[in-house]
């Protein structure tokens, strides 16, 4: 059993989680942000079989995709700083894979 921590895009969430219900996932959705863009993201908790686990790779690699984007750095309120705009990689899906011992559904 692996317990999945998949941190993705907030504009990829709903069509990648209606594929990884669809195909017979759990998930549990949470709100988060990003550190470098303070862009809205969400992360999924998953309990996967093993053997499923290459099956929800490729659910987030077709939903989750990487694009290319032009941004100014957000930042904290009071800074006067003047930077350019950049252009930055975004989308995409960070899967963090952990080994558990046991999931119990009460």
């Amino acid at each position: 059993m692996k317990l999945i921590i998949a941190v993705i895009s907030r504009e990829d969430t709903e069509k990648t989680l209606a594929s990884i219900t669809e195909a017979g996932f759990r998930a549990t959705k949470l709100s988060s942000s990003g550190g470098f863009l303070r862009t809205g993201n969400t992360t999924l908790l998953m309990g996967v079989e093993e053997d499923r686990l290459d099956e929800l790779k490729a659910i987030f690699s077709d939903k989750s995709g990487r694009r290319k984007t032009t941004t100014s750095p957000i930042f904290h309120a009071g800074e006067s700083v003047v930077t350019p705009l950049i252009e930055t990689s975004t989308g995409g899906a960070t899967l963090f894979v952990l080994d558990v011992g046991e999931i119990i559904h009460l």
